[in-house]
């Protein structure tokens, strides 16, 4: 694909209800919509927005869950379609009858283009959902080379890199980042990490967060888009609550791992003594 190098990218950060379906899928219509009105060509969702977070049990998850071909994953190749954007958002999947993944989905005007299924599961995920095996998909669109991951997946340098060398120049990441205490005046370490992940691999990322209470947690609202030298370009925003986070990224810096005259960051490398096992070669 001949992609466009300057594009607009937006973290849409909603308040999903936990199993209400229907409700969700207008939620996530209405601000698909509104973002592709401002111009964004690369639309990232919460982590499970399709369904709300926090499940009671893995029957509660089951009866929350979709499959790939189910209502929402068709309402939005509908909207990529109508619109001609790509939507990045996360949905409990269905894999069997006994059997969810806490999964994301990647779809442009041609359909759908990628699953991922989160390999690296948050506390009680641990119960619920079924861990992926795969490595984040790397997608050539329209709009760019995009990647996805999810949440927690980002704790772990190793899978970011992945993408990364891969030549992913955009990853998203739907994700829901529950609140905890920090020190008076900081930005919450989930923010960090993100910015760190992108400086070190030279690629933008675009994280979307959730707001809304669910069963007592509250939620960072830390949605951040952020460029390859680690600097926010949007977000994340002060006040919380509903957000729609836009940016304009120029994904030509992403192609450039330079950061000196003689230092560029895949080609100084080392990985022969890393002790991977060339997991990362």
């Amino acid at each position: 694909m001949n992609a466009c190098r300057n594009i607009q990218v937006a973290c849409c950060q909603l308040a999903p209800k936990i199993g209400d379906l229907a409700h969700n899928r207008r939620l996530v219509e209405r601000a698909v919509r509104a973002a592709a009105l401002q111009g964004a060509r690369v639309v990232v969702l919460p982590e499970l927005v399709q369904s709300g977070y926090l499940f009671h049990d893995l029957g509660e998850a089951l009866a929350s869950s979709e499959s790939t071909d189910g209502p929402t994953l068709r309402l939005w190749q509908a909207l990529a379609r109508e619109l001609d954007i790509v939507v990045v958002g996360g949905f409990c999947e269905r894999l069997d009858e006994q059997r969810v993944a806490n999964s994301a989905a990647l779809v442009d005007r041609d359909g759908l283009r990628a699953i991922y299924r989160k390999v690296h599961l948050w506390d009680g995920e641990n119960a619920l959902f079924t861990a992926g095996t795969e490595p984040p998909p790397v997608v050539d669109t329209a709009f760019g080379r995009i990647a996805v991951i999810v949440c927690y997946d980002l704790e772990f340098p190793e899978w970011v890199r992945l993408p990364a060398l891969a030549g992913a120049e955009l990853l998203c990441a739907p994700v829901n980042w529950p609140d905890g205490p920090r020190p008076p005046f900081e930005r919450p370490a989930e923010v960090v990490r993100v910015q760190a992940n992108a400086a070190v691999n030279r690629m933008f990322i675009a994280a979307c967060d959730r707001h809304g209470l669910e069963r007592g947690v509250n939620w960072v609202q830390g949605s951040v888009i952020v460029d390859p030298d680690g600097y926010p370009l949007a977000g994340p925003a002060d006040m919380g609550g509903e957000q729609l986070l836009m940016a304009r990224l120029n994904l030509n810096e992403a192609r450039n791992k330079r950061i000196s005259q003689h230092n560029n960051l895949h080609k100084d490398r080392r990985p022969e003594l890393y002790g991977t096992g060339g997991l990362l070669e």
